[in-house]
């Protein structure tokens, strides 16, 4: 968040106009090193879109998203003009906020200007202002609001006396972390006041940690007359913080409106709070803006606010904030609303509904920007289509079709097609003991269940995953949230789901596609419990082999395959990084993913071919393409057998020419199973899985014994580590990053090491350290790689910290088989090749990385990953710029992407010239029997076909024909 200080204030500035200042603003943050000059271009594009005048003299410049390129680091700069500028929207100002932000760090500032917005007499103080401190001071003096939400209200509590009440109400705030003991404690000691309508108040300033309001009502009805009670109101005093709060409870109490908060939900007790009158219509509308409600937005809202025949109020849904005025823009930009958030409009009087309708048809628009509908969860969609929509084209028969390889292998069978059910349940339920009875039980079987797969789970990576599962459904802040669901008054069902999806929807909103995929993995363990509360079963699959077609295929829906009988796996959704696909690689099923909707009109037992390899299916094939197919997958089982009696023999062609072929590994553990498939070495150590499995970056010894496990396991064969890869779409709790609007581009990999090169230095010491030898023991082949490095500086900056370590620890102590080399993952590295073979020891190409960066698509988007090939030309372009540069400087060259175990690639890859083919271990055997199959002249010449196509497609229809 962009915080301002006094060395960022400019005072006695004089403009000839508002772009002269604009000119002065951009000036102000080249000098302080924030922008390069061309982010002056920015900010007048910014203004001839709409003014960034935020009111009270105050305007917050700031560039176009497109100049956000210019921006070399976060910052801000405050430029004082006392004379004043007439803006270009005819508004006075007197101070620019000028910001620069590589992310959308403006609208934080926007929602701390807020406060100032309404304070009289801000403007002319801020032009009279005569030092940095006191231009500070009127800006950054913020509002705190006491706080009362769901996590401050105890409804429904079995008391019998206000007193209890009162206790209920102080523990409730001591829980959410508001208050500590000694506030309960004088709580305790008070009689609570009464506030009439059958209302009470007990309050305290003692041992407050943050200003809040909490309510306590009974379960039944208590005392009658003036000593009824329907609620004791407990306030956590500091300073005026409360203020608003109670000023809008005086105004319920004004209403009438405080006798019946006993027998309301907490939304409705919310309401009240927030100034809504029982009498109020409401609505609510989701915010779809990609940016939530920043200025250009709430414009459009409050025009149309302004344009309605009643006042039309507004507030967030989530949340206990005052309902203001629509037509403010300081307190529609004030609510601070984000994307996916609710918002609840409310309006009284004749033209109240069609007020309230303009509302949310302007917030569904996207109030002047292009916007994405808000994913809600599948449990809540309808299952058949909108009406007027057209159902989905049925698949042709016997028509190749092209989705996403998930995992490699083929399979002909009947299919089976489970479609995702319909949990129907009641919203509301009354006897709310037995709903948390219910819910506690579906829970503990839930669990049973989890844990029963966990034991009979075939693969380290489905147990791996499936006990996260186990950890996720004993999240006590999901229990809390689903009683609390309950104790307001709705069924187990409808609170278990509404907790489940909050917690999936703010994971989701993190930002990236990983992120968004292990919040599929939350959905399929509260799937779990709904179903167990519902007491819907699934269907029974067949009882002969058969390929399971699913809209998408949870980790739980894999681990329970019977994989004597599932001979493929087809999804609508889904992408090759998803953990049902991890899954399927690691149960050997044949898997193609994001195949669309039109694969859920297939109808149970239409035959069909899957090609995992090329991410190909065909319903109902022709008796010719099947009998083909059939002999294509005999000869494929027939190779495998022969591959694996052949598996330890070494990597050659059929003439003889070396190409040694290793396992990509994700955890130490499995390094022995890879050796026994015939693995020539590690080359690919995904080192993170250490970092993510612990707390805080794991020290020394930790790291040590982990890589020894791998190099013991290898007894004397080669182990590529590569170093720390996280940061943007694979974060680190302990190392948190900025959210970025494209991680993929952002800081990760070696970017993200470099900026805390005390990390990096402690885990190249760690492999150093593990390989030495001893005991009569040589030392171990060491190789250790950088990921996302782009040119020769960022590889100098690490091998810095690599020469020093080679120099501290004495040779005996330490690897002395040891070599440093850099992944080609971006582009630019490829490019530069020449410049970095003459310092690296080795390349290893990541073709998943270096496809999507040179093709510029994601390789996880469900409707252009089938498109991120890396057989793609330009992608073997700079494979082979990289292998002609290494060769010439006398180093090898490996690829450890997903193109090295692809059949049509390999004699591609080697006819280009690579060394070293790191392939998943079950892959090992079969890479090597391949090898077998042709000679080097042969390789030379697909090489040189493939490298002549135009497109990925041409290439494997060339490679095809041959």
């Amino acid at each position: 968040m962009l915080t301002l200080g006094q060395d960022d204030i400019l005072l006695d500035r004089k403009a000839a106009d508002w772009r002269a200042a604009l000119d002065q603003a951009s000036e102000a943050l080249v000098e302080a090193g924030l922008v390069a000059p061309g982010y002056r271009d920015g900010l007048h594009a910014r203004e001839a879109q709409s003014s960034t005048f935020l009111g009270n003299a105050i305007a917050i410049p700031h560039g176009t998203p497109e100049s956000r390129t210019h921006v070399q680091r976060t910052g801000v700069r405050v430029l004082q003009f006392p004379a004043g500028i007439d803006w270009h929207d005819g508004n006075r100002v007197y101070v620019l906020v000028t910001i620069a932000a590589q992310n959308d760090e403006h609208l934080d500032i926007l929602r701390q200007l807020t406060h100032v917005l309404d304070r009289e007499g801000v403007a002319e103080r801020l032009a009279a202002a005569g030092s940095r401190a006191e231009v500070a001071g009127l800006l950054s003096k913020a509002v705190v609001e006491a706080r009362l939400d769901d996590e401050t209200l105890c409804l429904n509590f079995p008391a019998r006396d206000r007193l209890e009440l009162a206790l209920a109400a102080a523990a409730r705030l001591r829980q959410a972390g508001c208050v500590g003991n000694d506030f309960v404690a004088d709580i305790a000691s008070q009689s609570p006041l009464s506030l009439g309508q059958g209302l009470w108040f007990a309050t305290s300033a003692n041992d407050v940690k943050a200003p809040a309001l909490s309510l306590a009502t009974p379960e039944a009805a208590i005392g009658q007359g003036d000593s009824a009670v329907s609620g004791v109101f407990c306030l956590a005093a500091q300073g005026n913080a409360h203020r608003s709060l109670l000023e809008r409870l005086t105004a319920l109490l004004e209403r009438g409106e405080g006798k019946d908060l006993h027998q309301l939900s907490a939304e409705s007790v919310l309401a009240r709070l927030s100034g809504e009158s029982a009498s109020a219509q409401t609505a609510r509308a989701r915010v779809l803006n990609a940016h939530g409600l920043h200025a250009r937005p709430a414009k459009q809202l409050i025009q149309v606010a302004r344009r309605q025949s009643v006042s039309v109020r507004v507030r967030l849904a989530d949340g206990s904030g005052e309902a203001v005025s629509a037509a403010s823009l300081t307190k529609v930009i004030g609510l601070g609303a984000r994307r996916g958030q609710q918002l609840v409009f409310s309006a009284e009087g004749e033209g109240a509904s069609q007020a309230l309708d303009a509302m949310c048809e302007a917030m569904q628009g996207g109030l002047g920007e292009v916007v994405q509908p808000f994913e809600e969860g599948r449990e809540h969609v309808a299952s058949t289509p909108p009406e007027g929509a057209k159902p989905p084209e049925p698949l042709p028969a016997d028509t190749p079709y092209q989705a996403v390889a998930a995992s490699p292998g083929m399979a002909i069978a009947p299919l089976f097609v489970m479609r995702t059910p319909r949990f129907d349940y009641p919203e509301r339920a009354s006897d709310a003991a037995e709903q948390k009875r219910r819910l506690e039980a579906s829970i503990k079987e839930g669990a049973e269940q989890l844990e029963a797969l966990v034991h009979s789970a075939q693969g380290g990576e489905v147990a791996e995953i499936l006990s996260m599962h186990e950890e996720m459904l004993d999240d006590p802040e999901l229990h809390q949230a689903a009683h609390e669901g309950i104790q307001e008054g709705y069924s187990a069902e409808a609170a278990w789901w509404t907790a489940i999806e909050t917690a999936a929807r703010a994971q989701e909103m993190l930002a990236d596609r990983l992120l968004a995929e292990r919040a599929a993995d939350l959905r399929d363990v509260g799937r779990r419990v709904l179903g167990i509360l519902c007491d819907i079963s699934l269907p029974t699959p067949p009882d002969h082999p058969y390929i399971l077609v699913m809209d998408d295929v949870g980790p739980s829906d894999v681990a329970r395959l019977d994989t004597s009988r599932v001979r493929g796996l087809l999804t609508a959704r889904g992408g090759a990084t998803a953990h049902s696909a991890i899954l399927a690689r690691a149960l050997g099923i044949p898997a193609v993913v994001g195949a669309g909707e039109r694969v859920l009109t297939l109808e149970d037992g239409v035959e069909m071919i899957l090609d995992g390899e090329r991410g190909r299916i065909t319903p109902a094939p022709s008796t010719e393409r099947r009998q083909r197919a059939e002999l294509s997958l005999k000869e494929h089982q027939r190779l495998e057998r022969e591959a694996w009696a052949a598996r330890f023999e070494e990597g050659r062609t059929r003439d003889g020419h070396r190409v040694e072929v290793a396992a990509n590994l994700g955890n130490t553990a499995h390094t022995a199973d890879a050796v026994e498939r015939g693995a020539e070495g590690v080359g690919l150590l995904r080192t993170e899985f250490i970092f993510m499995a612990h707390s805080q970056a794991p020290d020394l010894e930790t790291q040590i014994g982990e890589y020894k496990e791998a190099m013991d396991a290898l007894n004397g064969l080669p182990l590529v580590a590569r170093t720390l890869d996280v940061g943007g779409d694979k974060p680190l709790p302990y190392w948190p990053v900025p959210q970025e609007d494209n991680p993929f581009l952002g800081l990760r990999g070696i970017r993200l090491a470099l900026t805390q090169p005390e990390v990096l230095e402690t885990q190249l010491r760690a492999l150093l350290l593990a390989a030495a030898g001893g005991d009569n023991r040589p030392g171990r082949p060491l190789r250790i790689m950088l990921p996302m490095v782009k040119d020769i500086a960022e590889f100098r900056a690490a091998k810095a910290i690599f020469d020093r370590l080679l120099e501290e620890i004495p040779a005996e102590q330490r690897a002395t088989d040891v070599q440093l080399g850099v992944m080609i993952e971006v582009p630019s590295c490829a490019l530069l090749a020449p410049t970095l073979a003459a310092e690296v020891d080795f390349f290893s190409v990541g073709t998943n990385d270096l496809t999507q960066y040179t093709l510029a698509i994601d390789r996880g988007h469900p409707a252009l990953s089938a498109q991120s090939d890396g057989l793609h030309p330009a992608v073997l372009r700079l494979i082979q710029m990289t292998v002609d540069a290494a060769h010439a400087h006398g180093k090898w060259v490996g690829v450890c992407g997903e193109l090295a175990s692809d059949a049509q690639a390999v004699p591609v890859l080697v006819g280009l010239g690579v060394d070293e083919l790191s392939v998943s271990a079950r892959q090992v055997p079969m890479v090597k029997a391949r090898l077998r199959d042709f000679d080097l002249a042969d390789a030379k010449a697909q090489a040189e076909l493939a490298l002549a196509q135009a497109t990925s497609d041409d290439v494997r229809n060339a490679l095809e024909v041959r």
